[in-house]
């Protein structure tokens, strides 16, 4: 994207299987970009998402790792990156929404809030990323509309402004009402969605009598909405202090042109970040970049690494030499790439709001930041607190090297933590996860990306603290509980449980013993 349009940099969100990756998928094809909408499995002859290319999210289902995609649509470019659900991949979530500027949260109709949904919109209010919340699957049987509405102010705190209210119940979905504009959005089906869904805008004097008994609830409705005072106020929606509404099927690919517009008209534009000395980098300072997501086993063909980097400030051309802020050291960005999802090609310029691709940029890691002129240094991504450990060592000896370079590569990428100590040695490092399907993915990953399958052996602890290195020698020999160091020199105390743990602290009130955020469910 070698041009100066507007950006908007988003992130779909949600609780698993609400439908994010086929939202990411029907947004592509609103916008032109893919001709045909894959089914999200993947199966048997059918096609899967291109969000979800690796071989574990084929089989399953599901989103394993975030993936980016890069397209222009009404003369805007669109930074969309979809990421997992599961709340066992829930660091990397996070770590996708420090670098984008606004959230779509996707909630499912049938079930209303779930767990991971509620953790979410808290983990944005935080941040200060406003939302866009679409009701998903209003082609299946669901819950009420204003019941829903009820929901989200209730649980979440926040106000919800319906731009769009569907005409007809969960289940039988004619189209919306356009509360802007009070036309009539009709949809037509497609065969399995996998086109774009033809709409018909009307004036209300053209409603088919067909429609005309959903139509005139949906009006009753909206007219109840506008007199609760529930209409969309741009301010307050940016203050984080509301949310906009959408009804929507994915999978039918109804609502999604509505959206793609409402992004464009009401979501932020990049705009300052502040680093981690309080100074502020604007749009159109010098160039700034941080480092989101490390990434390799993209192209089967190569051992390629991909840092994805979010254009904080300036422009980017491609070959221009950087500072590594962690390292003072020059960086050259001879080789960078735009992406969309497994596919990447050669960038030349890029601006606030785009995510690049560094090629085998083995110096940085996540949460990185380069810069050129002033220096700057941007908020490190957070890291969570585990609640499950393994150790991992080579089922085949001789395959060692390899094993240490797929354990250091996984490391780096944050699949897991990675934890050592003098006593178990290179050998036999613990791994630390907030999920235990993050083990499956190293296990698939290290077995067919680093060619060194490997062994898993549960430990029996379920609690983390950080400590530092007089914590660590106090605590040597101490019953259940043991200490270990991070990659990234942090010392973690772990112990069977959380009374252990308490028990510990009580015990040795001098010692640093402090409390990880939690990060999964």
């Amino acid at each position: 994207m070698s041009d100066k349009r507007p950006r908007r940099t988003f992130a779909v969100i949600s609780h698993p299987d609400a439908g994010k990756s086929t939202l990411t998928e029907a947004l592509a094809l609103h916008a032109r970009v893919i001709t045909e909408a894959g089914a999200v499995h993947g199966k048997g002859n059918r096609r899967a998402t291109v969000s979800d290319w690796m071989e574990m999210e084929k089989a399953r289902g599901i989103s394993i790792t975030s993936a980016a995609l890069q397209f222009v649509y009404r003369d805007h470019v669109i930074n969309l990156v979809d990421t997992p659900g599961h709340s066992d991949f829930s660091e990397d979530t996070y770590r996708v929404l420090s670098a984008v500027d606004s959230a779509v949260m996707l909630v499912d109709a049938g079930k209303g809030l779930e767990p991971q949904t509620l953790k979410l919109f808290q983990v944005c209010a935080l941040r200060g990323i406003p939302v866009v919340t679409v009701i998903n699957k209003w082609d299946r049987p669901g819950l009420a509309a204003l019941e829903l509405m009820d929901l989200i102010e209730q649980k979440i705190k926040l106000r919800p402004t319906p731009l769009t209210w569907p005409v007809g119940e969960a289940g039988d979905f004619r189209g919306v009402l356009d509360r802007r504009t009070g036309e009539f959005v009709k949809y037509t089906r497609t065969a399995g969605g996998a086109t774009r869904a033809p709409e018909r805008r009307m004036p209300a004097s053209e409603v088919e009598e067909v429609d005309l008994d959903v139509w005139s609830d949906a009006v009753e409705e909206h007219e109840l909405l506008s007199v609760d005072d529930a209409d969309h106020d741009q301010a307050k929606f940016l203050a984080g202090k509301t949310t906009p509404v959408m009804f929507a099927s994915a999978l039918q690919n109804f609502g999604v042109a509505q959206l793609l517009d409402l992004l464009l008209d009401l979501a932020p534009a990049p705009g300052p970040t502040e680093g981690v000395d309080g100074t502020t980098r604007e749009p159109e300072d010098d160039f700034s970049a941080f480092v989101f997501k490390v990434q390799s086993g993209m192209n089967a063909a190569h051992r390629d690494r991909l840092a994805y980097a979010r254009i904080v400030s300036g422009e980017f051309d491609r070959g221009m030499v950087v500072t590594h802020a962690s390292t003072g050291k020059p960086f050259a960005t001879k080789y960078a790439q735009a992406v969309f999802g497994r596919d990447v090609s050669s960038i030349e310029h890029a601006y606030p709001g785009d995510i690049v691709g560094f090629v085998n940029a083995q110096s940085l890691r996540v949460g990185d930041t380069v810069y050129v002129g002033d220096k700057i240094e941007f908020p490190p991504v957070p890291t969570f607190a585990p609640e499950h450990f393994m150790t991992a060592s080579a089922a085949d000896i001789g395959r060692y090297k390899q094993f240490r370079r797929g354990i250091e590569q996984l490391d780096q990428e944050g699949v897991v933590q990675v934890l050592r100590s003098d006593l178990r040695g290179d050998q036999s490092p613990v791994l630390a996860a907030v999920g235990p399907m993050q083990f499956e993915v190293v296990q698939e990953r290290m077995t067919n990306e680093f060619n060194s399958p490997i062994r898993l052996s549960r430990l029996d602890f379920q609690v983390a603290r950080v400590t530092d290195a007089d914590g660590a020698e106090a605590l040597k020999g101490a019953r259940g509980c043991e200490v270990l160091q991070r990659s990234d020199g942090t010392y973690l105390a772990l112990f069977t449980d959380q009374w252990r743990a308490g028990v510990t602290a009580r015990d040795n009130p001098d010692i640093m013993l402090e409390a990880l955020p939690a990060g999964g469910s």
